[in-house]
């Protein structure tokens, strides 16, 4: 068993859904269709699909997609893909949830999944992170201002990115956040 599977198999429920997501759903559509991306065990898919979208969430973990299968009763469509490893389907999104994971390569795809119009929600840990909670690999640590150089093609709607700006002791220390959209045709 992996450490993914591991880190899942004991779950009672499907937590949180990111901070990002759970305060901005006045920008989210009416209807339409939903992805939350590396969902782990599905929090911010279920708050999608609370909200009257039409959700798919993928993750590596079959246990999390599982254990999520159960949380959502079966309201959710999952899929297992490695987005390290396999190329990502063809497919089209009126909104994208990605929260605690980064894969550069991944973020040009997200792009192109997002519908005219679509709204991109992308939090993720930054490399001035105050947390022992998160990667210590570089490589899933965004650098100061990365995460907007990642989505050139989105018009920007929120972007934040505290840092080791004023108080640390208080704030969104961890985190960059974005949310873009995708321009209208």
């Amino acid at each position: 068993m992996d450490k993914w599977d591991q880190k899942y198999q004991q779950a009672q429920s499907a937590g949180e859904a990111c901070e990002l997501l759970a305060n901005n759903l006045h920008l989210l559509p009416p209807q339409g269709s939903a992805l939350d991306l590396a969902c782990g065990l599905g929090a911010n898919a279920l708050l999608l699909h609370q909200q009257g979208l039409s959700v798919e969430a993928w993750d590596l973990s079959a246990v999390a997609l599982g254990r999520l299968d159960e949380f959502s009763a079966g309201l959710i469509s999952t899929r297992r893909i490695d987005l390290e490893v396999d190329t990502p389907p063809l497919l089209n999104f009126d909104v994208i949830v990605v929260a605690h994971y980064l894969y550069r390569p991944v973020c040009h795809w997200i792009q192109s999944a997002l519908n005219p119009g679509g709204v991109l929600f992308f939090q993720t840990w930054h490399q001035h992170k105050r947390s022992p909670k998160g990667p210590s690999n570089p490589e899933y640590l965004l650098a100061p201002g990365e995460l907007l150089r990642l989505f050139p093609q989105l018009e920007v709607r929120f972007y934040r990115e505290e840092d080791r700006c004023g108080d640390l002791s208080r704030g969104q220390r961890d985190f960059a956040q974005l949310i873009a959209q995708k321009p209208a045709v």
